[in-house]
């Protein structure tokens, strides 16, 4: 593991590929103060100096990836798109090459996860040597999520929902814990949500 002096490569892991069955079509195409959700995830997690940024596409992916055009981020596809996140989480992970240290996954729909947020993971990496650092909103603990390489292991292992929830449990006693406003877990599922995510931004 890397010393937590050393300067750490973070890769950014954008989780984007799900069927939007409760939105009616296609969140990720969605666009907030101008921009897809998609696209906003993605730069976001640019200007917060992750590097390399997957996107992982799967419904619509072609819409999508040309929504992302213009920006400096591989893209990974899911074809089990309507199957358990840990499929996405896995396609992301397995474009990683062998000198990413650490990754920061993110959701696409989390539209108010900042730049500033996901930097501040990173920053919270480089004078740590917890395996992960984790976004807790009271009582809830959610992404984004900063994972080392020393886990990748176990999330590639791991199926199911959330991300790499069963992963953070059984490390969650090592974790180190970055503590954000409630209002920032809100993620864009349905119509109404997407109308207060508008309502807030304006």
């Amino acid at each position: 593991m890397p010393k937590p002096t050393e300067r750490l490569r973070v890769a950014g892991v954008v989780l984007a590929a799900g069927a939007s069955r409760r939105m009616g079509r296609n969140k990720m195409l969605l666009e907030l103060e101008g921009e897809s959700l998609v696209r906003r995830a993605a730069r976001r997690a640019l200007v917060a100096g992750l590097s390399p940024v997957v996107v992982v596409l799967g419904h619509e992916a072609d819409r999508a990836r040309a929504v992302l055009a213009g920006l400096h981020v591989e893209i990974a596809l899911n074809p089990d798109f309507t199957g358990p996140t840990s499929a996405s989480l896995h396609a992301g992970l397995d474009l990683l090459g062998q000198d990413v240290d650490a990754a920061v996954v993110l959701l696409g729909d989390m539209v108010h996860v900042s730049e500033a947020a996901l930097a501040e993971l990173v920053r919270r990496a480089g004078t740590s040597a917890a395996p992960l650092i984790v976004s807790r909103y009271g009582d809830v603990t959610a992404p984004p999520l900063l994972f080392r390489r020393t886990l990748f292991g176990e999330l590639l292992a791991w199926t199911g929902e959330g991300c790499g929830k069963a992963v953070v449990q059984a490390h969650k006693h090592e974790a180190l814990y970055v503590d954000r406003p409630a209002a920032v877990l809100v993620d864009v599922d349905t119509p109404e949500d997407f109308q207060a995510a508008q309502n807030s931004s304006s």
